[in-house]
């Protein structure tokens, strides 16, 4: 038994709704951190939102779009993401592992002891202070 108000149930179903009948590209920023981006616009780059996951809990938290800034509501967006991550094609909490992989565009090497933002928005290294 659900103890979301029918309300919420009924924008929770549209959000998942939508989500299934759009086509979004979802994309690890960083840890915790996703890129939505809704495919299905002319100009997708104008409808790319970030989706929040609590590291903790791996609940989702937030998402930058409107709907769910103003409204604080379940978003299509956060139903992108739920989908993706609950049939496992996306990995929100990379393993540590995954941050000896070097992204393809690193350049590192080129900046001495800096790091560049490749690495940094993966998780590999840290901005130094």
């Amino acid at each position: 038994m659900s103890t979301k108000s029918p309300s919420k149930l009924e924008a929770a179903e549209t959000a998942q709704k939508r989500a299934q009948a759009e086509q979004f590209s979802v994309d690890v920023d960083a840890p915790g951190l996703v890129e939505v981006t809704n495919e299905s616009h002319e100009n997708s780059a104008n409808h790319q939102y970030t989706v929040s996951i609590d590291d903790a809990t791996n609940e989702l938290m937030a998402c930058t779009c409107p709907h769910h800034v103003h409204r604080n509501a379940y978003c299509k967006h956060m139903a992108a993401v739920e989908n993706a991550t609950d049939d496992g094609t996306l990995e929100a909490f990379p393993s540590e592992d995954d941050n000896e992989t070097k992204p393809e565009d690193c350049d590192c090497d080129g900046l001495g002891d800096f790091p560049c933002w490749p690495c940094v928005r993966m998780g590999r290294t840290e901005l130094l202070n």
